[in-house]
């Protein structure tokens, strides 16, 4: 009969991991240096360095398994499993709900800005894009760009889609604020399919 190989972890590589839970690790990924405070994989830390940042999200989520098993004592596999999978759920909220919420928030504080308001307005009554979409014209929800305000001055560059009855098309807006009032100085509709272009203000 053979010998049942005994599995230790928390002594660094003279630890010796189970097969089993040396696969890809959610948890590491989804929340890569906070898991790795909690798992005391402190190489997450280069999550803060740029560049390497995005590589590192794949090498935590392939060897973060067996980093935390290596650094952490664990009672047994059951345990470790336990655990991780704790840490793979709570990446999955704040991927799946929390930062879907911040981005309709971010979106919303957009739509509520005279500039999105100013050049939907100037869209939807665009006859040339009329003739081509159709009307009503809508916006669709996400709104995605940048906004810097200082005082009564600011600049804004804002992206959305709208679509009508025949068709769809991107919107892009540059636009600034002086003395409290924005005003719009590019404003662009643009066809992806047909890589057609509607200047509707030209700088």
């Amino acid at each position: 009969m053979n010998e049942e190989t005994v599995y230790v972890s928390g002594l660094g590589n003279d630890s010796k991991v189970p097969p089993e839970i040396n696969k890809w690790n959610w948890g590491a990924f989804f929340l890569n240096w906070i898991w790795g405070i909690g798992n005391s994989t402190y190489i997450a830390f280069l999550m803060f360095v740029p560049l390497v940042n995005f590589i590192m999200l794949f090498v935590l989520g392939a060897k973060g398994s067996k980093w935390a098993w290596q650094k952490r004592t664990w009672r047994d596999v059951d345990h470790f499993k336990a655990v991780q999978k704790k840490w793979a759920i709570s990446g999955l909220v704040l991927w799946g709900v929390i930062i879907p919420i911040m981005v309709f928030t971010i979106g919303g504080v957009f739509k509520g800005n005279d500039a999105y308001k100013l050049s939907l307005a100037t869209v939807q009554n665009n006859q040339e894009l009329i003739d081509i979409i159709g009307s009503p014209i809508e916006a669709g929800f996400f709104v995605t760009g940048s906004m810097q305000t200082s005082g009564p001055n600011g600049q804004a560059a804002l992206k959305y889609a709208v679509e009508g009855p025949y068709g769809s098309a991107d919107t892009y807006v540059f636009a600034s604020k002086e003395i409290e009032k924005w005003v719009i100085n590019q404003l662009v509709v643009h066809f992806p399919d047909t890589n057609k272009r509607i200047d509707i203000i030209t700088p």
